[in-house]
């Protein structure tokens, strides 16, 4: 079973570097060890798509978020991601997301885009128990006020209980909409900005404090002022010890004194998960007075 995971993982990995490139079943069989036949079983065993799929899906999300932040031609995009040609291109793009390119360059609405979810976080849910301390570091952000956007759940505390209530292409919407800090956020909502009947963990995505666009369908915007947070950063982490990296994090946030700081936490504003991303280390935010 491990065996089969980290296959269907690499290619993955694969088609994520190489994705403006022509991608073929042999280069998937190359990268998971396994014949090609085995491996497209294999990959459409465990991502519930085929190879193709995966990668035009892929490669339309990536489209729309060039497109919704760079001036381009639309034919530019088309051929970058390896489209054969700009019709089909468009055609694609309109069965995907239900608009044409350029109107979507024209006026950007949020859209789902597809969020390539690596198979071996699936199957590594499990925290590990720490091998030794890592280094952490902290510093003062101050954020301005602005709008989040935001999608309740009902009674989740956590990212998997959210996702299992509300659903994870969540993240696909609040990612093709253009945030101020660059990405979308999870956030532990204090009670003061929960509604009855409705969870402590939301993700969202922060906005502008004039922000007056397209509210998705089920969403909501809070405003939130301007406040300051202390980041808490870990190392850098392989990916499959996302676990083991979120509770050393936390650990060290538990034993942390704001007031050597002179600060104390502020329970009126919500606490800031960002997505565990290896290569830059696992990030919390948490409010400060």
């Amino acid at each position: 079973m491990k065996e089969q995971v980290e296959a269907v993982q690499r290619m993955q990995d694969y088609i994520e570097t190489h994705l403006d490139e022509d991608i073929t079943l042999a280069d998937l069989a190359r990268e998971s060890l396994f014949s090609p036949w085995y491996s497209y079983r294999l990959f459409a065993k465990w991502i519930n798509l085929t190879p193709s799929e995966y990668i035009r899906r892929l490669r339309l999300a990536k489209s729309a978020i060039i497109l919704r932040d760079e001036p381009c031609r639309i034919s530019e995009v088309a051929f970058k991601l390896g489209f054969g040609s700009v019709d089909g291109y468009q055609r694609a793009f309109y069965r995907e997301f239900g608009c044409n390119p350029r109107e979507y360059a024209d006026n950007p609405v949020p859209l789902l885009l597809f969020i390539p979810y690596g198979v071996i976080y699936r199957e590594d849910r499990k925290e590990k128990e720490m091998e030794k301390v890592k280094n952490v570091f902290v510093q003062i952000v101050e954020k301005p006020a602005r709008k989040v956007v935001v999608k309740r759940g009902v009674k989740a505390d956590e990212y998997f209980s959210y996702c299992e209530e509300v659903g994870c292409d969540v993240w696909g919407i609040l990612t093709s909409m253009k945030s101020i800090s660059g990405e979308p956020v999870c956030m532990w909502l204090p009670r003061a900005l929960r509604r009855p009947g409705t969870s402590e963990y939301v993700q969202g995505v922060e906005l502008a404090g004039d922000y007056d666009g397209v509210i998705p369908e089920g969403f909501e915007v809070m405003e939130l002022p301007k406040s300051k947070y202390l980041m808490f950063q870990g190392e850098p982490f392989a990916e499959e010890d996302y676990g083991e990296a979120i509770q050393q994090l936390e650990e060290a946030i538990n034993k942390f004194d704001p007031a050597m700081s002179g600060h104390q936490w502020d329970e009126s504003n919500p606490r800031i998960q960002l997505e565990p991303i290896g290569t830059r280390g696992y990030i919390e935010l948490m409010p400060i007075k």
